[in-house]
């Protein structure tokens, strides 16, 4: 080693050799007043073999301490399984540092019996948290994730906890979301329930999947259907299609097939029951079966159901929902109509966020590949004929009213307002967003025929297919108070 040490430096000298001392043009001598200076260099010319060394100890006190038990002077018993470890490395643990220096019984035994109340933790997931207390890294696959995360936070292994939620973000998928969902709550690693939920608004809609309806909750489903951000694909009458298809799979769990069979198998399912609800007049989330289902369905946005004629048909047709409901929305939506009429209504005229998210229009579109594109969503808007565009990397809105031709009336009304929200977002084949941006809550005035560019895409950061997500609320916000005043006041 010393003559390799040599020979570095006697190199580094050489290249370097303006502000070297003399004594490197002789035979090195232990009182050089360089060697201070030049043992640092050694050391940092030398540190690989020195990472290699603390690997190999690494390795060794896992292999000699953790899986030998070598010099174990304490016995864990849990799950039908024996550990012999030593008290110096469980003090690392949270669980086993309480017990060992309070007034535990266990604080002066040399064999434990541990108890496992959560069903979570396996022997194999012991084996895990307790090798990480012996070396530095832990290799964690997905399908362990959950039971070693149970067991690290019943042993309080702050670091493994992390590593568990960190393995957990990173490997969301249509298969494992619903139990990291689950998990994260139990075990409270909100960063996982968080990044979960966002993943399941971002694929619920936009990458379907008949096992992922059968996994959903009904708690889970109704924080998906009320939430703004979920990503619609076409319109709100997808997302009643979609709970359609999710309430026949958790009836009928035992179903397989194919997602394209959904829909046909689901309507059979229920027309088979509406025939025999009708008797008794009432529709299916009216009957024993479907009651628990109704918080789901009550965040439904029928005011943009009811809005297309095919669609409020195919409402009718079900019987899922009850009268009562629709009934009150055709009502309110009659009103609206009137106000935006006869009111001269021109919509939204500042930006309140709490309206736009509960009462918005949520719609979306698939980009397949990179090109020009123009499309309208339908249904009735209340005159707001808007069409949308997306060529040369801009999206823009236009307000059309006399160029193109339209199904419903146009309102000719000299100006109207929208206010809204567009998101565009990209995702890998595990449904993980890679691209994303949005354009905040907006307030758009327009007059007749006119067009506005509401986004500018650089080209760089997109990715095709494109999914194109937007909130839209055409109308402003009925003046209850006032309303009621009216109607207490009929001289008004």
């Amino acid at each position: 080693m010393g003559s390799l040490g040599s020979k570095l430096i006697r190199q580094k000298a050489i290249q370097h050799p303006t502000g070297s001392c003399d004594c490197k043009k002789r035979k090195r001598s232990s009182e050089c007043p360089c060697d201070s200076e030049t043992d640092d260099e050694i050391e940092n010319l030398l540190n690989t073999p020195r990472r290699k060394k603390l690997k190999s100890t690494s390795k060794y006190i896992y292999q000699t301490l953790f899986l030998n038990g070598e010099n174990s002077d304490i016995k864990i018993c849990a799950l039908e399984q024996e550990w012999n470890l030593h008290k110096i490395y469980l003090c690392q643990s949270g669980y086993f540092s309480s017990m060992f220096c309070g007034s535990w019984k266990e604080s002066g035994m040399n064999v434990i019996q541990v108890e496992i109340p959560d069903h979570n933790i396996d022997a194999e997931a012991l084996q895990v948290a307790f090798g990480s207390l012996y070396r530095d890294e832990v290799l964690i696959k997905p399908s362990r994730v959950v039971a070693i995360l149970a067991a690290a936070c019943m042993l309080q292994l702050d670091g493994l906890i992390q590593q568990c939620g960190e393995t957990m973000k990173e490997t969301i998928s249509v298969q494992t979301v619903c139990g990291y969902s689950s998990a994260a709550s139990i075990y409270g690693l909100d960063s996982v329930k968080n990044k979960c939920l966002e993943w399941l608004l971002n694929n619920l809609m936009t990458h379907q999947s008949v096992e992922l309806f059968k996994e959903l909750s009904i708690k889970m489903m109704k924080q998906l259907i009320s939430s703004p951000d979920l990503l619609v694909m076409q319109v709100e009458m997808d997302v009643y299609t979609a709970l359609k298809k999710w309430m026949f799979l958790q009836l009928v769990p035992s179903w397989n097939g194919s997602l394209k069979q959904l829909l046909t198998e689901a309507d059979a399912w229920f027309s088979k029951r509406r025939n025999v609800l009708e008797e008794d007049n009432i529709t299916f989330l009216e009957c024993q079966q479907g009651c628990p289902f109704v918080p789901v369905f009550r965040h439904l946005r029928l005011q943009y159901i009811i809005s297309d004629l095919a669609s409020a048909r195919i409402i009718e047709r079900d019987s899922l929902i009850p009268t009562e409901w629709l009934s009150s929305m055709y009502k309110q939506q009659w009103f609206t109509m009137l106000r935006t009429e006869q009111d001269n209504d021109t919509g939204p005229q500042e930006i309140n966020k709490d309206e736009i998210e509960s009462n918005s229009m949520r719609c979306g579109r698939k980009l397949a590949k990179d090109g020009d594109y123009c499309w309208r969503w339908t249904g009735f808007n209340f005159g707001f004929d808007l069409l949308v565009t997306y060529t040369n990397r801009y999206i823009v809105f236009k307000r059309n009213t006399l160029v193109q031709p339209c199904s419903g009336s146009v309102s000719l009304q000299p100006q109207r307002n929208i206010a809204f929200r567009l998101r565009l977002a990209s995702f890998d084949g595990s449904g993980r967003v890679i691209c994303n941006r949005t354009s905040g809550y907006q307030i758009l005035s327009f007059e007749k025929d006119q067009e506005q560019i509401v986004m500018n895409l650089d080209s760089r950061l997109l990715l095709f297919p494109l999914y194109i997500c937007c909130n839209f609320l055409y109308t402003s916000p009925e003046k209850k108070l006032e309303a009621e005043g009216q109607l207490t006041n009929p001289e008004n």
